[in-house]
């Protein structure tokens, strides 16, 4: 499990993070959400030990983050929105380097997650597409073996039947000894795969729930007028989407994007909702 306590963290002067507390399960695939700026990444380089908490613990597994112990690095991976990749290399020679630090790496699932990625494992980088270079990246991070994954903007850079392949791959990949973070603007890429959600902005975490939690909470009225007492309220083909209190315990589809804007737009009342 990664247990974040009490944790504050700044930029110099700049704070990013002021006492905030999260918790990650095993077995799930979590969306860490928020608009561009609010520490979504530096988030994701605490849990990692790649950055030092100004206050507070974070903790994988009871290893310190900040500490890097081999025992931990070994159950983690994270696949940064950009990273730079070794001229001349292939995806192939690329995981050879890692899979000695990461005992749980199978090449074989390697390089059925190239195949379904429909990616060549010999084909140099350098020859890619950003999208393919993406792809042949994701299942590096799917392939070592590690019980948390942490995914930075992993759709940037992927066209629409990339996008649903990941999807697919990933819906498959989480088990209930794995944990997934996402950490994405674009929500609707995994709509229907992130659960619990989390949302971030000015320092503090806005929402922290399962999709089960939200939908006992707010209710998202399709087809209707707009309404002045919504959280949030967007217009549509044939009416109005509003995202209104659940007072009648019914179910409705989730949009995560009106979810997204309901949160932003009245911080306090869905705190205070969802306590």
């Amino acid at each position: 499990m990664i247990e974040i306590n009490n944790l504050s963290f700044s930029y110099k002067k700049m704070p990013v993070f002021e006492n905030i507390n999260l918790t990650f399960p095993e077995g799930s695939i979590y969306g860490l959400l928020g608009e561009n700026g609010v520490g979504k990444t530096t988030l994701l380089k605490l849990i990692c030990g790649l950055l030092r908490p100004t206050q507070g613990t974070c903790t994988v597994d009871g290893f310190t983050s900040h500490e890097r112990r081999p025992e931990m690095l070994q159950r983690v991976v994270m696949l940064p929105d950009e990273i730079s990749l070794p001229d001349g290399a292939t995806p192939q020679c690329y995981v050879n380097e890692l899979a000695p630090f990461y005992p749980g790496f199978a090449q074989g699932t390697f390089l059925h997650l190239m195949q379904e990625l429909e990616v060549e494992p010999n084909r140099k980088f350098k020859e890619m597409s950003f999208g393919q270079q993406k792809k042949s990246l994701i299942a590096v991070s799917l392939s070592l073996g590690t019980d948390y994954v942490i995914l930075d903007e992993p759709t940037n850079g992927l066209d629409i039947p990339s996008k649903t392949q990941f999807r697919s791959i990933l819906s498959k990949r989480v088990d209930e000894k794995s944990t997934i973070i996402i950490s994405t603007h674009q929500v609707k890429d995994v709509e229907n795969l992130i659960d619990p959600i989390v949302i971030l902005n000015n320092n503090a975490v806005l929402l922290d729930a399962s999709v089960q939690r939200i939908m006992e909470k707010l209710y998202f009225e399709y087809g209707g007028e707009k309404r002045d007492d919504a959280f949030y309220s967007e217009m549509l083909p044939g009416g109005y989407l509003n995202v209104i209190p659940n007072e009648s315990g019914e179910e409705s589809p989730l949009n995560i994007e009106a979810l997204f804007n309901a949160v932003l737009r009245h911080k306090n009342q869905i705190k205070e909702l969802f306590k």
